[in-house]
C-alpha cells in the first residue's frame, strides 16, 4: 500500500466516524463494501472474523475498527498467517489499527463533545427536540442495514436461512424473557460449532 492508501482508509473512517449515530456496528455494510468489495483489502473472512473476535471479546464495541486495521496492515505486508507475522508487518498491521481508530474516534468525539455542550444549553428549541426524536428511525434504519449485511455473509440461501431464523428466536427471547444475553452467545456458538448455522 501507499502512502496515500493508508491516507484513503484514514480519511474513510473519519468520513464514516461522523455517520455512526447509533455506534461504529451500523457502519459496517460501508466499511464492507470500502474494504472488501472496492479496495480489497480484506477477505470477506478476515472482514467477518474482526468483527466476530471483537464482539466476543470484552471491552468497548469499536474494537474490530482496530481489527480490521490490524488485516489490512498484515496483508499491506503480505502476511498470510499468524506464523508469517514478522516485525514489519506488525508495524504495518499497527499502523493500520491506529489509522482507522483515530480515524472512527476523533472526528466523531470532538463532533459529540460541541453538539452536546450546544444541545445543552438550547434543550427547550423545538428543533433540538425534533432532531432527537428523528434519529431514532435512523439508528434503527443503520442497525437493520448491518445485520442484514452480517447475515448474508455465507452466501449460501439455506446457511442465511438458518442464521436469521437463529437471529429472530434469539430477538425474541431477549424481548420476552429475562434470559441473559450471554447464554444466548453461548447456544450460538454452539449452533455455530456443530455447524447448524
Amino acid at each position: 500500500m501507499s502512502p496515500l492508501d493508508w491516507l484513503h482508509l484514514m480519511l474513510h473512517y473519519m468520513s464514516l466516524s461522523l455517520l455512526a449515530v447509533g455506534g461504529a456496528i451500523t457502519l459496517v455494510p460501508d466499511m464492507h463494501r470500502y474494504l472488501v468489495l472496492q479496495q480489497r483489502w480484506l477477505t470477506e473472512a478476515q472482514f467477518n472474523a474482526s468483527i466476530a473476535i471483537a464482539q466476543a471479546a470484552p471491552g468497548p464495541n469499536v474494537l474490530f475498527i482496530g481489527l480490521m486495521g490490524w488485516n489490512v496492515g498484515l496483508n499491506a505486508a503480505g502476511a498470510s498467517g499468524a506464523d508469517s507475522v514478522s516485525g514489519q508487518a506488525a508495524l504495518l498491521g499497527l499502523l493500520g489499527m491506529g489509522l482507522t481508530l483515530m480515524g472512527m474516534l476523533l472526528p466523531s468525539t470532538v463532533l459529540t463533545w460541541l453538539a452536546t455542550r450546544w444541545a445543552a444549553r438550547n434543550r427547550e428549541r423545538r428543533s433540538v427536540r425534533a432532531f432527537k426524536q428523528g434519529m431514532a428511525p435512523l439508528v434503527v434504519g443503520l442497525l437493520l442495514a448491518t445485520a442484514w449485511t452480517l447475515g448474508s455473509a455465507s452466501g449460501s440461501p439455506a446457511r442465511d436461512g438458518a442464521l436469521w431464523a437463529l437471529s429472530a428466536v434469539a430477538a425474541v427471547i431477549v424481548w420476552r424473557t429475562r434470559i441473559h444475553l450471554l447464554w444466548l452467545l453461548a447456544a450460538g456458538a454452539v449452533l455455530g460449532a456443530l455447524g447448524w448455522v
